[in-house]
């Protein structure tokens, strides 16, 4: 494949937001994930998504998230935010918020909690963009907003020049296989997956990069696989995805039946950065737990065979 020429390719990860004893904004693990993420070579930073912790942040927080990582990445890469809010209006108003503080794109899923029609997301998206003066990339997350982001309705909304980009995490291949090829033909939309554990296959699908939760724990890896798919090194691709497929099983660390597939996940990225010396804890926002010394043994081990090194 040739290099993309849309404007967000290659390893955006959605950058974990460290807290402290007290679950108080940790400014100075954010500064050092941040470092870390650029020390890896990532084409982008995404602040505020799942991986972020946004819906359990206050607009306080989440504010403050915004300065420091606009502030740690100095220009060196765009800062996509996510404006991920329930409704239109309270969107809008995240999405302002994100722009006033320095975001260079932002990022909305379709409205949730309240039942939608498609005409109605439509709308919502439509409504984003013009109320802000920057990128919007839609965020397609199903399992959390329970309404799919079908082609159907991704592709109009690209033509008018509405959405910028899709991070695409619906698991749904075959509709992101269908949107990559559609895609083609709107050069300056960027199709992005948040499936970590295909990204090999979405590249060789017609990716233009990934937003991989897991690559706050390893970008390296990330930026070696994305540009080994760039270059049409798909042995070597592969290989690289092997082995942060295995490293991805930190998730499961979490002693079964006491915590959600969100702070089992989170928990284990949060743990291993802790691991890695980039954060000073792995402390959770309520009601997800942090994860034990039993559960912190097993997530080193799958970092030492991934052949990653801790302090």
């Amino acid at each position: 494949m040739t290099a993309p020429t849309t404007t967000y390719s290659g390893v955006i990860p959605p950058v974990v937001t460290p807290l402290t004893a007290d679950g108080e904004l940790d400014r100075a693990s954010l500064e050092r994930v941040v470092g870390h993420l650029l020390d890896g070579g990532v084409s982008g930073l995404f602040a505020l998504g799942s991986s972020g912790e946004t819906a359990y942040l206050t607009p306080g927080q989440q504010d403050e998230v915004i300065k420091v990582i606009t502030s740690a990445a100095a220009g060196q890469v765009p800062v996509l935010v996510g404006a991920i809010e329930t409704t239109t209006n309270r969107a809008v108003e995240r999405a302002r918020a994100a722009a006033a503080l320095g975001a260079d794109a932002v990022v909305a899923t379709a409205p949730f909690y309240t039942r939608t029609h498609a005409t109605e997301i439509d709308r919502h998206f439509r409504d984003i963009a013009a109320a802000v003066d920057l990128p919007l990339l839609a965020y397609d997350v199903p399992v959390c907003v329970h309404t799919k982001l079908d082609p159907e309705l991704l592709l109009p909304l690209a033509a008018d020049g509405v959405l910028a980009g899709i991070k695409d995490s619906s698991g749904d291949d075959g509709s992101f296989r269908r949107l990559a090829i559609a895609a083609r033909d709107l050069p300056g939309f960027s199709v992005l997956t948040g499936h970590e554990l295909v990204v090999d296959a979405m590249m060789l699908g017609g990716a233009d990069g990934s937003v991989p939760g897991l690559g706050n724990v390893d970008p390296h890896g990330y930026v070696r696989l994305h540009e080994a798919a760039v270059r049409g090194d798909w042995a070597a691709a592969t290989a690289e995805q092997d082995r942060l497929v295995g490293l991805f099983e930190i998730v499961t660390a979490a002693a079964p039946g006491t915590s959600s597939a969100t702070a089992a996940g989170l928990g284990a990225f949060k743990t291993a950065l802790m691991l890695r010396g980039v954060i000073a804890t792995n402390v959770m926002s309520p009601p997800m737990r942090r994860l034990d010394a039993a559960e912190t043994v097993k997530i080193a081990a799958y970092l030492d065979r991934a052949g990653l090194s801790r302090v």
